[in-house]
């Protein structure tokens, strides 16, 4: 026979990681996403999709946009968005736009 203190920690457990999984997944009412908006190194390492240590290494670098209270690192996913869209990679067009419009603004003279 199990031990029945063994049986209730499990379903602590299981209950304490639905309860987390509701708590990441509540609405936010301006925008309607189910992403939270402020969220822990676990939940923005799962967002990024990358380790929690990576996340830890990148705050400690001060490469990623985030508050610290305490011992506990918090994350604003809206900062996160435009962190991650900041490192956008120009496509062809993007470069030929950029020069075409270099050449309009500083065309070369002949003398």
């Amino acid at each position: 026979m199990e031990n029945p203190f063994e049986l209730l920690n499990e379903r602590l457990k299981r209950i304490e990681t639905l309860l987390e999984n509701i708590y990441n997944q509540r609405i936010i009412p301006e925008t309607g996403d189910v992403s939270p908006k402020i969220m822990t190194t676990k939940t923005v390492a799962t967002y990024l999709n990358v380790s929690p240590s990576t996340i830890y290494k990148m705050t400690s670098s001060r490469e990623i946009p985030h508050s610290k209270r305490g011992k506990i690192l918090y994350f604003d996913k809206k900062e996160i968005d435009e962190w991650v869209l900041k490192n956008k990679r120009l496509t062809n067009q993007d470069i030929d736009d950029l020069a075409k419009e270099y050449i309009r603004k500083n065309p070369l003279k002949f003398h």
